[in-house]
């Protein structure tokens, strides 16, 4: 069997990309009755692709208002694109939650409202709660990028912090009937955390949020605090009769894409092992992986190779150095740094929406000689990995990969590709 490692590699991410792609995901979700008017919101990286979607088969009147992030616009013409800032929001995300929320308030229960739901959404439907500044969420969420914190976690500051989120958006609608159609981007798809569940029952509380402000050390204004410590400050609960008329349909998920993928390995004639969604620190994940490349390579186990290790997820990087590079190139490094050139191993990292974190590159690619040639350009692993410097490592070894905004998300996909050991000098 001959095979070009990198090249089935890029292709297994595309693949988990086009699994997950609206353009293939949404229109069979959809109300079988199509007719008569709709009004259309959304919030996402995949929001105007969505969009695109429900245009092109809605046979009835369709007007609404989505916003994504910078870049991620795709051109629509009965549906307002606005695009705003992701991971930590703007004035313009505040803006267009303003109106998203005037919108669908007075609807009647003879209306129907379709919204568009996907990963970054949380930080782009930016609305903050009552005596709460935009300054103050900026802050609170930069902290919390930094902080190592899950996405759970910060979600669950930002739903209480919000006057959009944790069902608040959902509340406004009624007594509208309302179809949430969201794409997941989050370890075990709970509609609850997918971008801060705008127009889901919320069961996380301010007193939770407070204790996850408190575990990761991170000082807000007294006008948070007092905010938090107010029963205002509590989301839309399970029960809410004001929820009673909204339905929410997962119509992708990180699995998907993995399955996706796993098809494509067989066809290549690669056994997959798919780890699933995983979180924790994205250098101690990359651990574990290494761990398990290592043993397929030396004793075969917990399969034999040629074989591709395969798992999503959404990781965290805790910040230390001053270097560049999101979680997957921080993955791949200490991959890399890990493995030393381990022979006959490739390993390719990326975001399924085409930016890793805040850089404009959506991973990256492993060699076996990756760390060899680092090396020869003074290149140490270990240091870059010190300085959080995943990005210019990559770069040096001309091993980017840039796709461009692909508007979809369903979080990071990873892959570690392992030949036969008679493949080796292939």
């Amino acid at each position: 069997m001959s095979v070009d490692p990198q090249h089935l590699l890029r292709e297994l991410f595309a693949t988990a990309i086009d699994a997950a792609h609206p353009q293939q995901v949404l229109e069979a979700h959809l109300p079988k009755d199509r007719s008569g008017r709709v009004i259309v919101i959304g919030a996402g990286k995949a929001a105007a692709a969505m969009a695109q979607v429900v245009e092109r088969c809605w046979q009835g009147e369709v007007s609404g208002l989505v916003v994504t992030r910078y870049g991620h616009g795709a051109p629509c013409e009965k549906i307002e694109v606005v695009e705003a800032a992701h991971p930590v929001p703007d004035a313009a995300g505040l803006a267009v939650a303003k109106r998203v929320l005037e919108l669908v308030s007075n609807l009647t229960e003879d209306d129907r409202v379709i919204f568009l739901l996907s990963g970054g959404g949380s930080a782009l439907l930016a609305l903050p709660a009552q005596g709460i500044t935009l300054a103050d969420k900026q802050s609170i969420n930069k902290a919390l990028l930094k902080s190592g914190a899950t996405i759970g976690e910060m979600n669950c500051v930002r739903k209480h912090l919000s006057a959009i989120k944790g069902g608040r958006l959902g509340k406004a609608c009624w007594p509208a009937t309302v179809y949430t159609y969201a794409i997941s981007d989050v370890p075990g798809d709970l509609a609850t955390v997918i971008a801060s569940g705008p127009t889901v029952a919320d069961p996380s509380t301010c007193a939770e949020a407070l204790a996850i402000l408190k575990r990761y050390s991170i000082e807000v204004p007294a006008s948070v605090r007092t905010w938090l410590q107010s029963p205002e400050s509590e989301t839309v609960k399970p029960g809410d009769p004001s929820l009673a008329r909204s339905h929410f349909q997962l119509i992708a998920r990180p699995q998907q894409s993995l399955e996706a993928a796993a098809v494509k390995c067989r066809q290549a004639g690669f056994s997959p092992l798919i780890l699933g969604d995983l979180e924790g620190e994205s250098r101690e994940v990359a651990k574990v992986h290494a761990g398990i490349a290592r043993q397929i390579v030396l004793h075969g186990q917990p399969l034999a190779a040629p074989c591709v290790i395969l798992s999503g997820g959404e990781t965290t990087v805790t910040v230390r150095g001053n270097g560049r590079g999101g979680r997957n190139a921080e993955f791949l490094l200490s991959l890399t740094d890990s493995l030393k050139g381990l022979p006959g191993v490739y390993a390719l990292a990326g975001d399924t929406d085409g930016i890793d974190g805040s850089e404009d590159n959506a991973g990256a690619i492993m060699t076996p000689d990756s760390y060899a040639r680092a090396a020869a350009l003074g290149l140490s692993a270990s240091d870059e990995l010190d300085n959080n410097n995943g990005y210019g490592y990559f770069e040096a070894l001309d091993a980017l990969i840039v796709t461009e905004p692909t508007r979809t998300n369903v979080n990071d996909f990873r892959a570690i590709l392992i030949l036969e050991s008679t493949q080796h000098d292939a």
